[in-house]
């Protein structure tokens, strides 16, 4: 957070739709879905990618079954193989035998998404394996601002620019000019870690947040591969996003399979629930579709946590001093309590205590934010006490908005698997 008596950065009206997006898919889909790989340094031929039964469609309708409020697709990954006809590389789908040469998949899966109301985001790799001129930083720069106009241009109106630091240790990139351009083609974009960020990474690939989750950082993580952190100029309002893949890999393998119910629960639980976003990687296979496995395993997930959230009983709020008076309408059993803060004026709750009229805590944690999600064993109550340590401005307890309630029936946070920590082989030299 902030020093006392120095400005509060506060969100923009975009980073607060962002984040009461709360959940995004990622579909990581390139040359390497077709060469069984993770990493590939450029050279693999563009003949080889050829989806036979590519459906964009099918991607947009997963996602939605998911809840997702957006996707991110890897218009091009490290490698710099383009899912579009750059006009500046002939390494792109105008070089394979796809759609004859002709085909587009930014346009396809652009236009899915416009058809059933789905935002739209793109990942651009700032590390660019294939470029001839990447040594050379000035000509890179200029190729890297055609790829990003040609995206920022013709592909509509996009909800989140992806830049992905893996692979660019001690390399700089013009980003003021980068800047200047989103401002230009695409300001309500959310700008992903790099440049001049709007929204940031959690710092792992688990899909995992931690209490706190602060929003005011002054320093961001680079990736998973490079030690330390990059420093802000200035403590700057940067909500995190959790990314984590449905498999372990982050492109589809044959040999690997979804992630179980119980385990995105967990991770929903602790990257939702705790008041960053979370987006998860569902990667389509060679055919050009979302695994049949993968889409049901979303679908029993999601059901599972609309399930428990599917009967809010809302409390009426009475605030005074740094407590909060939360009043039912009647006696209620509950176990899932939801929490949100008023951040138009920036994050203030630095901790919070929740506990019935008679003394018993039922909950006792940090921050709050765009939604805080607690489990306890079942109560009965007609009121609880909440307790909020703020900073600045009214009293603590005016920062709160709402205090929602849920039965369950006893629903737990599963428990994640011994061997959940995702890879992190480094990039290759």
């Amino acid at each position: 957070m902030t020093n006392p008596g120095t400005p509060r950065p506060v969100p923009t009206p975009a980073q607060l739709r962002w984040q009461e997006a709360a959940l995004g898919v990622f579909w990581h889909f390139g040359i390497n879905t077709f060469n069984d790989r993770e990493w590939s340094d450029g050279t693999l031929d563009p003949a080889t990618f050829d989806p036979g039964d590519l459906d964009a469609d099918q991607w947009v309708r997963t996602a939605l079954d998911a809840g997702a409020k957006y996707a991110v697709l890897t218009a091009k990954h490290h490698d710099g193989f383009c899912l579009w006809p750059s006009a500046t590389t002939d390494y792109s789908v105008a070089s394979s035998p796809w759609r004859e040469g002709r085909g587009d998949v930014v346009a396809e899966v652009a236009a899915a998404c416009r058809r059933h109301g789905l935002a739209l985001g793109l990942y651009l790799s700032p590390w660019d394996r294939n470029a001839p001129c990447y040594e050379d930083a000035e000509a890179y720069d200029d190729l890297y601002l055609t790829q990003l106009r040609e995206l920022c241009t013709n592909y509509g109106e996009l909800f989140e620019l992806w830049f992905d630091g893996a692979g660019s240790a001690g390399r700089s990139y013009d980003w003021d000019r980068i800047a200047a351009l989103i401002d230009e083609l695409q300001p309500g974009a959310m700008v992903f870690n790099m440049g001049r960020p709007t929204i940031r990474w959690v710092g792992n690939e688990d899909g995992l947040a931690a209490d706190p989750v602060e929003y005011v950082v002054d320093r961001t993580h680079a990736d998973n591969y490079t030690e330390g952190t990059a420093d802000l100029a200035e403590a700057r309002y940067l909500p995190p996003e959790c990314d984590v893949s449905i498999r372990p890999g982050w492109f589809h393998h044959d040999a690997e399979s979804p992630k179980t119910v119980d385990h995105l629960l967990a991770i929903a639980y602790r990257s939702i629930g705790l008041g960053a976003g979370l987006l998860l990687n569902l990667p389509p296979d060679a055919r050009g579709r979302i695994p049949a496995e993968d889409a049901a395993r979303v679908r029993a997930w999601r059901a599972v946590w609309d399930r428990r959230f599917a009967d809010p009983v809302p409390a009426t709020l009475t605030a005074s001093g740094d407590t909060v008076l939360a009043r039912f309408e009647r006696p209620v059993t509950i176990d899932h309590l939801v929490l949100r803060e008023d951040l138009t004026a920036g994050q203030h709750v630095r901790g919070h205590e929740v506990r019935t009229p008679d003394g018993v805590v039922l909950v006792a944690a940090g921050t709050v934010g765009v939604r805080r999600v607690h489990v306890f064993e079942p109560v009965r109550v007609r009121e609880l006490l909440v307790r909020v340590e703020a900073d600045g401005g009214a009293s603590a307890a005016g920062h709160l908005t709402s205090v929602t309630a849920y039965d369950t029936g006893g629903a737990v946070v599963p428990d994640l698997p011994a061997n959940y920590r995702a890879p992190t082989t480094p990039p290759p030299d």
